[in-house]
């Protein structure tokens, strides 16, 4: 019959009884004990934090290898949530990338985690009218049109500042509600960004030219008028 030596609640040690192997089980047994609960214990306490690093950087990883900007920025949130700033230097080559939706997922990165680049960089690609980016747009003709990448970019910048919900976009989304290449986005961004100082531009916006402007300030007021 086999006999069953309780080293701790999560260690147990089968042996035959009767043998000399028996004997000298027991006898580690009582003298480690301790020993080995205290690392068995250790061990388990340092699980997640071994989990969470190979999980970020399996995503930093999926994120390198994703050149569709929008599924590149399903990764960028999960990268986020993590909340490990140790992925950063990886992605530091990203905030100079020519296409400039990546560059500004990468960005939404480094704001939600701390680092004031991220900010700086979305706001720069908002600022920036430069045709030294990468072009993917086409106009009418068939030819690559960096006046619509611009306006492209532009808006994924101020729709970027909603999903970073940080206050500090406030007066600069404000000051976009009467540009026309990004007027369309900014009541949304301000109703995520959920501060209330935005509320007398968004009902100032009600009466713009644009429909869809107008009803995005709606919505964003009702939203902001919850809080």
């Amino acid at each position: 019959m086999i006999g069953t030596w309780t080293v701790c609640p999560f260690i147990r040690i089968h042996c035959l009884p009767g043998t000399a192997y028996n004997s000298l089980v027991s006898k580690w047994i009582v003298a480690n004990r301790a020993a080995a609960c205290g690392v068995l214990l250790v061990s388990i306490c340092f699980l997640p934090t071994l989990f969470a690093q190979t999980t970020a950087s399996d995503l930093v990883e999926q994120f390198e290898n994703t050149t569709v900007f929008w599924k590149q920025f399903e990764v960028a949130k999960k990268i986020a949530a993590l909340e490990d700033n140790t992925v950063l230097p990886r992605l530091e080559v990203w905030l100079s990338c020519e296409d400039m939706h990546l560059r500004g997922n990468a960005a939404f990165v480094f704001a939600k985690l701390g680092d004031d680049r991220g900010f700086q960089v979305i706001k720069t690609i908002l600022e920036n009218r430069s045709p030294k980016r990468a072009v993917f747009r086409l106009d009418d003709t068939g030819r690559p049109s960096a006046e619509l990448q611009i306006r492209e970019d532009r808006y994924y910048a101020a729709h970027l500042f909603g999903d970073l919900k940080d206050v500090r976009a406030v007066p600069i989304l404000v000051s976009l509600l009467k540009d026309d290449e990004v007027k369309d986005v900014v009541p949304w961004s301000l109703g995520e960004i959920g501060d209330k100082s935005a509320i007398p531009a968004l009902r100032e916006a009600l009466n713009d030219n644009s429909l869809t402007v107008r009803a995005s300030a709606l919505r964003a007021l009702e939203k902001l008028e919850r809080y």
